[in-house]
């Protein structure tokens, strides 16, 4: 019976091909538009970390003042008085400081010319904090950052450029004048958002290529290449020193707690730490601290695009009207075959009949909407650098789970919308159309 009806909706679709075409590009140019916004929307809110989000926290300590901050918050990032001060104290399992840096690579062939690699400033903990994956050697230990030795992490690309992907660990690199020992070379690895640096605006940027011992790069004076808040005044300081014991913020902090014990334990531990300060005279307000997780911290620092948030919601919002435009159009269609239908139920056929028939009608248009709309897809995909910047627009791809989707929306929608003109259609009273013809 399923043939049949497919059989019967086929030729139904065939004696109108202006309204069947009309349906079918209705369908196909809202579902496109849908999958194209909701590519970005998956690749920029999906979570970056997830068998570790609910592990990983951001601590921070408002150094400033209720004067100063923004709706009650702390600064999103810690000075350097504080970064050093919970890194000594070390009440989490595993735990990190970050700060972005550039270093000039100067390769060991002088014809080539140097040039930057973008990465961090950490500790060694964040290799097993974040699960970097290597490809070569490993991170450093914690022996490395107290003796603040020149070692370094870099790039599977990195590697390629500089080595032609060859095992580089033990090598000497010369970066800014400074040379490295290669510890470990990462493979490739680039969480979206990149949750751990939203703090410089480093979300969607490019990958790193090097990672460096925190303690290493604060000796050898290796300025940030990040955000520096200094507050309202906005004064860094005219020395190194003076930046370094001053109120400017621009460190990224991260810990690792594993039990809901350790989370409290740690949040008892900041408010301790925030009194200490307030009876030593540094600070004059009550202690004001946070600490986030992954999740909680992306939601706070808006990592999620807005115009992404927004192209979505226009794009369902145009899918909406295609689909009350095609309601109109299989109305009209269905309506138009009242004699047939008054012939069919005369001749035995129940409501049911011809709910399946219609629906089946339904879902080859939707099918075909789905077909149209995946190559209209496949199509938005590049053009996406002109309506979102090109380290998001990058990240969005169609891939088999967003095909199946796409052809899955189309049939769904298409049968939702048939509902309503199929209603119609089943009420006919086969009597008055065998009298009126």
């Amino acid at each position: 019976m399923f043939v049949h009806n497919l059989r019967l909706g086929t030729a139904s679709l065939r004696r109108n091909v202006l309204l069947t075409a009309l349906m079918i590009m209705s369908i196909g140019f809202g579902v496109a538009a849908s999958m194209v916004t909701f590519a970005v929307f998956r690749a920029v809110s999906g979570d970056p970390i997830p068998h570790k989000s609910s592990q990983l926290f951001v601590p921070l300590i408002d150094n400033r003042g209720p004067q100063y901050n923004r709706h009650g918050e702390p600064p999103s990032a810690l000075n350097y008085v504080d970064a050093v001060a919970l890194m000594r104290a070390h009440k989490a399992e595993r735990q990190t400081m970050i700060y972005p840096v550039a270093l000039s690579v100067m390769p060991d062939d002088p014809q080539r010319m140097p040039f930057k690699a973008p990465g961090y400033a950490t500790y060694g903990d964040f290799f097993s904090m974040f699960d970097v994956p290597f490809q070569y050697g490993s991170g450093w230990g914690s022996a490395e950052d107290e003796a603040r030795e020149p070692v370094i992490v870099i790039s599977r690309a990195l590697n390629q450029k500089l080595y032609g992907g060859n095992n580089s660990v033990g090598r000497r690199v010369i970066l800014d004048d400074r040379q490295y020992r290669i510890v470990g070379v990462t493979d490739n690895w680039d969480p979206k958002p990149r949750f751990f640096d939203t703090f410089s605006g480093n979300a969607y940027a490019d990958p790193a290529q090097i990672y460096l011992p925190f303690s290493y790069a604060i000796a050898q004076h290796i300025d940030t290449r990040g955000n520096n808040n200094c507050g309202s005044d906005g004064k860094r300081g005219d020395t190194w020193e003076t930046w370094l014991h001053g109120e400017c913020v621009w460190i990224s902090p991260w810990v690792e707690l594993s039990s809901v014990a350790q989370v409290q334990a740690y949040r008892q531990f900041l408010d301790g730490y925030a009194r200490e300060q307030r009876e030593a005279g540094r600070f004059n307000w009550a202690p004001n601290n946070r600490l986030r997780n992954v999740r909680e911290w992306l939601d706070y620092q808006r990592a999620v695009p807005q115009e992404s948030r927004i192209s979505m919601t226009l794009a369902f919002g145009f899918l909406v009207i295609c689909l009350v435009n095609t309601i109109g159009l299989l109305l009209a269609k269905f309506m138009r075959r009242a004699p047939e239908i008054g012939v069919r139920r005369a001749l035995g056929a129940s409501r049911g009949d011809i709910y399946r028939q219609f629906l089946a009608e339904a879902a080859m248009v939707g099918l075909a909407g789905g077909a149209l709309g995946l190559l209209l897809t496949t199509i938005g995909m590049f053009g996406l650098d002109l309506v979102f910047e090109p380290q998001i627009a990058r990240l969005a791809h169609l891939d088999a789970s967003l095909v199946l989707l796409t052809l899955l929306v189309a049939i769904t929608a298409t049968v939702i919308a048939a509902f309503y003109p199929t209603w119609r259609a089943a009420q006919v009273q086969p009597a008055w159309q065998l009298k009126s013809n």
